[in-house]
């Protein structure tokens, strides 16, 4: 087998059972997440589908195929259908580069971390169409304000990602991994990894940086005139971008796959599974921030915090270096 013809059926296999598992862990997931969404407020929480409630989310999905897909007047149609395209296939393509272990990585590159932390970003341009083809101010507002948090959230990600790339000596994530043997890089780095976490979330759009939705102001943000399946696609990019985010922080701060006695795998998945229950538990909790909140935490102590952090990580190790 040619190596390209490798690299092609290696890739469509991972973006196959990406999609796949991020399409069960949203069945999963929303469940899970209006159960404990219910217990936090006092209420009870999806209850009358299935064993209370485990159902719900295929009922919802049964009701979803059945709606009419509607195009606004005014709005572009070639536009309108492209853009959940673009915000789902970054949202799963990122599983392309993630190693599950040690071996098990779809596309093996010493390049894997620039690759990750790309392709989620790119996502915004699928929000940015949505907002401009759907001939709504309030879409379109939404639309804006996904690019402006972008910038303000993107700059402190990779700044802190950086600083785990200066430690480990390496952009591939199985070698950064290797390098958290005898120590999680959240120990040496627990200012990169909470700026790094949350930064994550408001890449994801979840609560409290979901200003692209933003219901209280927006209606329904970028997507409000979109209905049936166009819909749940919008929902599944951000289920898949919350699950890859996890992912990324569990292999660049919390040892990936590396722990005693089971499997690798079942390592990887139980410290993404206690991440991603720590972002629900904050999804219910915390009250949405306003924009100008945002921005101005981003710029103003993020972004000043992150480059600090970076150059104490740097002057740490020349001086480390220089004693030795």
């Amino acid at each position: 087998m040619s190596l390209a013809l490798e690299v092609t059926l290696r890739a469509i296999i991972a973006v196959v059972l990406g999609f796949s598992f991020v399409g069960l862990a949203l069945v999963v997931l929303n469940v899970v997440e209006r159960k404990l969404g219910g217990r936090f407020q006092s209420r009870y929480g999806p209850l009358h589908v299935g064993w209370h409630g485990s159902l719900q989310t295929i009922a919802d999905l049964l009701k979803i195929l059945q709606k009419e897909l509607i195009i606004p007047a005014g709005a572009d149609p070639v536009l309108f259908r492209l853009a959940p395209y673009l915000s789902l296939v970054p949202a799963i393509t990122i599983f392309l580069a993630v190693p599950i272990s040690e071996n098990i990585v779809a596309l093996e590159s010493n390049l894997s971390l620039l690759i990750v932390l790309f392709l989620p970003a790119v996502s915004v341009f699928g929000i940015l169409t949505a907002g401009w083809a759907s001939n709504s101010k309030y879409s379109l507002i939404a639309s804006l304000r996904s690019a402006g948090q972008m910038f303000a959230y993107e700059i402190p990600r990779t700044l802190s990602a950086l600083s785990v790339v200066m430690l480990a000596g390496s952009l591939s994530l199985t070698e950064i991994v290797k390098n958290q043997q005898s120590i999680w890089f959240l120990v040496v780095q627990p200012i990169a990894f909470l700026i790094f976490f949350f930064t994550s979330l408001a890449e994801a759009n979840r609560v409290p940086f979901d200003l692209t939705w933003a219901e209280s102001e927006l209606v329904s943000g970028f997507f409000t005139e979109y209905t049936g399946m166009r819909w749940a696609m919008f929902f599944l990019a951000e289920y898949g971008a919350l699950i890859g985010s996890c992912f990324l922080t569990v292999l660049l701060f919390m040892g990936g796959w590396l722990g005693p006695f089971l499997p690798p795998v079942v390592w990887l998945l139980i410290k993404v599974s206690v991440l991603v229950l720590l972002s629900l538990w904050f999804r219910w909790t915390w009250p949405r921030f306003r924009i100008d909140q945002w921005l101005n935490f981003s710029w103003k102590f993020l972004v000043p915090l992150s480059i600090i952090n970076l150059l104490v990580t740097g002057t740490l190790m020349i001086g480390l270096r220089v004693g030795v």
